[in-house]
């Protein structure tokens, strides 16, 4: 089956299963259009009245869904009177769909801001607040500020909540109707009003300033609690916060024992040293796990490499393993592909939509072992003073939702994880996007010629055309051979997000060539010039297929917005990664001496992609299953020891 069979067979039943529910949900749009216009005749008075009318009556008890058609009604017509902005009929079913406890999948560019206010209006009826997560502080703030006089025209405060934000501020933002801001901090906030209660229980003037001293998260101000209690959360870009990042802890560091500090020397060792490590003779390594193990003979040399005086307090059991974490780093952790050095400091660059994951960290010594490898201070590993994941932390809200453009192929994980339908959102025009046959090259060298010679043929027409790459270096590696033959471009990576924006708003121009990471400018639509709308459109390339079935939809996904026209095509090479992380080393080895060695054509082997693609994605599922569990039995321990599940020192 190939890698469009395996797309289109997964969005194929997800659409079935939305179907029962959409027609329902349609039978309430005359309903909604039936009371326009009444509204229409209203004074902005007299509109925000009316809501507050609605309001007092949620307050009082009455279901929210009684209230939907009128709430509904009373949201586009302010969105009409704002923003100038009429929602559509889809969005209409879009908002229903997160009102209902589900997951909209609704395409790009057919506005998924826009289609939050209805949701996140009804869950403010009640008063009890509601929270609006996104990727970044970038996509908070302006979608807070860009639907704010929606929500002002209905008596609805809007909040905001950033990276550093004074403890007074935050809990400010809290305490409006709905409050934007990334899950991120969300999460983090919700960890340090755990430590403040217990502060305040335990009544000890100093117990949270030591917990929090070397906090990745910040300092907070000792008895200052921000959030209120949990109520409704909508989740933007849900695949990526609720299944991507699933695994990511979100950790509050306790202050560094002097036995941790002693660690700092034997990185600095095992970096300097890992080099003189041979695969095979030294160590093994594991292709799917991406473990290291040394062999007897590694062993033995880690005992005769010199080492400084200070790592004779340190047993050689450890040595063995600073030395296989150092060779791991060395051989899977690659500088502008997994991180960036920025200002001294190692920032993960996120796999999966390519973004700069700011404070996050790698556990168990990784992300020690990389600043080691670039030369940079070792940063103390702190333990632990209080943690949760982002898949728990959703998991406790009453009501959650979500909305994306691609969640379909993981409609099963999010129903089994989070109790959420994903339910598929009509376009609200046909779409005329296009598919152009696949092209399987034997090697990435060729693949590289191969994509250059397309983009200058396309360039040669007048068509904007957006190339996504998966990592940095190769946006990087596409971009020295485009400047080589003479085309102009713009590349869009982690290292310039504070241009995101402005790039994506003009990568629909004549002419324009975007070299992309797997970003791709989400949550920001590419808006395509008149003669560009009416002629083929935006053109896009797929240089390589990544992990995970989702991202790739992302990426196609910018062409063909809103019934524009659009063509995209996808490349492979025998020699890819993804052939090695998902069939294996061995299979990997064959196919690229194939690759190497044969003239081709290679169109049969692009069923191996998408094989090897779904491997990965079980395996990465079974990890997200198995982390729910351990968490899950993690808690129940020590809520029986009468400890808070969320923090790790005994309470």
């Amino acid at each position: 089956m190939s890698v469009t069979e395996t797309i289109t067979r997964s969005v194929r039943l997800a659409a079935q299963l939305s179907k029962s529910r959409l027609s329902r949900w349609q039978e309430m749009l005359p309903a909604i259009a039936a009371q326009e216009d009444d509204l229409k005749a209203l004074s902005d008075y007299q509109l925000r009245k009316s809501s507050l009318a609605l309001r007092h009556r949620a307050k009082s008890g009455e279901p929210l869904d009684d209230l939907l058609i009128e709430g509904f009604a009373i949201v586009r017509e302010a969105g009409r009177r704002t923003l100038h902005m009429r929602h559509f009929d889809v969005q209409l079913l879009g908002g229903m769909a997160m009102h209902n406890r589900s997951i909209a999948e609704m395409q790009t560019g057919e506005g998924k801001t826009l289609t939050a206010t209805l949701p996140m209006y009804m869950a403010s009826l009640t008063g009890k607040g509601a929270l609006l997560a996104t990727v970044n502080d970038y996509l908070a703030t302006r979608d807070a500020e860009w639907m704010r006089p929606l929500y002002q025209a209905l008596g609805v405060s809007v909040g905001v909540i950033e990276s550093n934000m004074p403890p007074t501020s935050r809990a400010k933002a809290y305490q409006c109707d709905v409050t934007y801001g990334t899950a991120k901090e969300f999460g983090f906030d919700f960890l340090r009003d755990r430590l403040v209660k217990r502060q305040m229980a335990q009544g000890s003037n100093d117990f949270l300033g030591r917990m929090l001293g070397t906090g990745g998260a910040g300092p907070m101000v000792a008895g200052q609690i921000v959030q209120r209690p949990m109520h409704f959360a909508l989740v933007d870009e849900a695949d990526s916060i609720l299944i991507d990042d699933a695994r990511t802890p979100l950790i509050i560091g306790a202050a560094p024992s002097e036995a941790q500090k002693l660690a700092v020397a034997a990185y600095k060792w095992s970096a300097e040293s890992a080099h003189h490590f041979v695969e095979d003779e030294h160590y093994e390594y594991d292709h799917e796990k991406k473990s290291v193990e040394l062999t007897a003979e590694g062993r033995r040399l880690v005992r005769n490499l010199p080492k400084p005086p200070s790592l004779d307090e340190l047993g050689m059991v450890f040595m063995y393993d600073y030395i296989e974490r150092a060779i791991r780093v060395w051989r899977d952790m690659i500088l502008d592909r997994h991180y960036i050095v920025r200002d001294g400091e190692i920032v993960i660059v996120d796999e999966f939509t390519g973004r700069l994951a700011e404070g996050r960290r790698w556990q168990a010594g990784i992300h020690q072992a990389i600043e080691a490898k670039e030369g940079l201070e070792v940063t103390v590993e702190s333990g632990q003073a209080a943690r949760i994941t982002v898949q728990d932390f959703f998991g406790r809200f009453p009501r959650l939702a979500g909305m994306t453009g691609t969640a379909a192929t993981a409609a099963g994980e999010m129903k089994k994880i989070y109790g959420l339908h994903v339910v598929q959102i009509p376009t609200n025009r046909p779409p005329q996007r296009m598919q152009l046959d696949s092209v399987v090259c034997g090697t990435s060298e060729e693949k590289w010629d191969v994509i250059v010679d397309e983009i200058c043929e396309v360039h040669a027409t007048g068509r904007p055309v957006l190339i996504g790459t998966r990592s940095i270096d190769k946006s990087h590696i596409l971009s020295e051979r485009l400047t080589a033959a003479g085309i102009p471009h713009q590349v869009l990576n982690a290292n310039r997000v504070a241009e995101e924006a402005d790039i994506v708003a003009q990568a629909g121009q004549p002419g324009r060539i975007t070299v992309s990471t797997n970003m791709a400018g989400r949550g920001t639509d590419i808006k395509l010039e008149d003669s560009v709308a009416a002629g083929e459109g935006l053109h896009v390339i797929c240089t390589e297929m990544h992990e995970s079935a989702r991202i790739d939809r992302q990426l196609i996904g910018r062409c063909g917005r809103q019934g524009d026209p659009g063509t995209y095509r996808m490349y492979f090479a025998l020699d890819d990664e993804l052939l090695r992380s998902g069939l294996g080393a061995k299979a990997a080895d064959r196919l690229k001496q194939v690759g190497s060695t044969v003239a081709g054509p290679f169109d049969s082997y692009e069923r191996l992609f998408s094989r090897a693609q779904r491997r990965v994605e079980r395996r990465h599922f079974r990890d997200r299953k198995a982390l729910l569990y351990f968490e899950r039995e993690r808690k129940k321990v020590q809520r029986q020891m009468g400890q808070d599940p969320y923090l790790d020192t005994p309470g």
